[in-house]
């Protein structure tokens, strides 16, 4: 990886106090031009300029000098960085609503407290499901390639035929906000929704859902035409959607997975696919990002994109919003509105 540049913000309007120096805070990734200038204004602040993930030593450096980190999901917040945190670090305000990617326990131990950055991307992501759910039957991107190779000759009655997806079940795995989100537009294509979730939702939400509930993820895989992943990834979701559980599905089947690839046994997905045991993929998030299983690339009933769920403009931008009024919070001696872990 090249070298890294980094820039430290100063104070572009106001007077800042001789008594009360500025919380010292490292930003990992480049963010929106509005969001870094405003962390300028409010922190001393440390920008990384070329938006290269940093390693595991830039990050322990990172740790040991700041107040805060402000991570992203590429950044791999384990033990051993934590374990060498400064004694002014305090907080770590996470630029995501996952938090997959810090140790927590970790940073329970060192009184460290962890925020995130939740419900601003709901929308975002479920539109992005929505997208995949209406392009991998209907084999949009196929078509998309097909016209790019020139191979469309003109109309034909049995060419590039797909799926319908009005009347079919879908299958929503984790109805949180986003999957509740998935559920409201699934209903407007004349979708039968369904879901298995840890807990059951509120009868309430079920009505206007219109969504059945199956206590057993099992036998909701064997009977849905389209499954939905939207839960968080953690070690009890860890290959949730193993090689046996995959085998449930019906070969019409399609799945969408826009949460974490961990939650997929990717080699039995492949394996699934290759042999048209199910239908097709639409996927958003992979096991090993940012690195892809090559054997994907070969696949012609899968759509693949590059873990662009949340990337709208608007989004990101909600996103640092968040992140910087739980580092003022903090700071001002309040409990932070996103807190995941961490007592003042």
């Amino acid at each position: 990886m090249g070298r890294l540049e980094f820039t430290k913000g100063k104070a572009l309007r106001g007077r800042v106090s001789m008594n009360k120096p500025k919380t010292k805070v490292f930003v990992t990734r480049k963010l929106p031009d509005s969001i870094e200038t405003r962390m300028m204004e409010l922190f001393d602040v440390q920008l990384n300029l070329t938006d290269a993930a940093l390693s595991k030593a830039q990050l322990v450096e990172a740790v040991k000098t700041c107040e805060v980190l402000v991570p992203t999901v590429t950044d791999d917040i384990d033990a051993e960085v934590l374990g060498q945190a400064g004694e002014k670090f305090k907080l770590i305000a996470n630029y995501g609503t996952g938090v997959d990617h810090i140790d927590l326990n970790a940073a329970r131990s060192k009184r460290i407290c962890v925020t995130n950055t939740p419900d601003v991307l709901t929308e975002d992501t479920a539109d992005m499901v929505m997208a995949l759910i209406l392009a991998v039957p209907r084999r949009l991107t196929e078509g998309e390639r097909a016209m790019r190779a020139g191979l469309f000759t003109g109309w034909s009655p049995t060419w590039m035929l797909g799926h319908r997806i009005h009347g079919k079940r879908l299958g929503i795995v984790g109805m949180g906000r986003i999957g509740r989100a998935v559920a409201r537009r699934a209903k407007g294509f004349g979708l039968s929704v369904h879901y298995h979730n840890r807990n059951r939702v509120h009868e309430d939400v079920e009505r206007e859902l219109e969504a059945t509930y199956w206590e057993s993820l099992d036998q909701m895989l064997a009977r849905m035409d389209i499954i939905s992943v939207n839960c968080p990834h953690t070690p009890a979701t860890y290959h949730l959607l193993s090689a046996r559980r995959l085998q449930l599905l019906q070969k019409h089947a399609f799945i969408v997975n826009t949460a974490r690839g961990e939650i997929i046994d990717e080699v039995a997905l492949i394996k699934m696919l290759k042999n048209n045991d199910i239908a097709g993929a639409g996927l958003d998030v992979y096991e090993n990002e940012p690195a892809i299983n090559p054997k994907f690339l070969d696949l012609k009933n899968v759509t693949l994109l590059p873990h662009m769920g949340s990337a709208t403009v608007e989004g990101r931008i909600d996103m640092g919003e968040k992140v910087l009024i739980n580092i003022k919070a903090f700071f001002d001696g309040h409990s932070p509105p996103d807190r995941v872990i961490g007592d003042l």
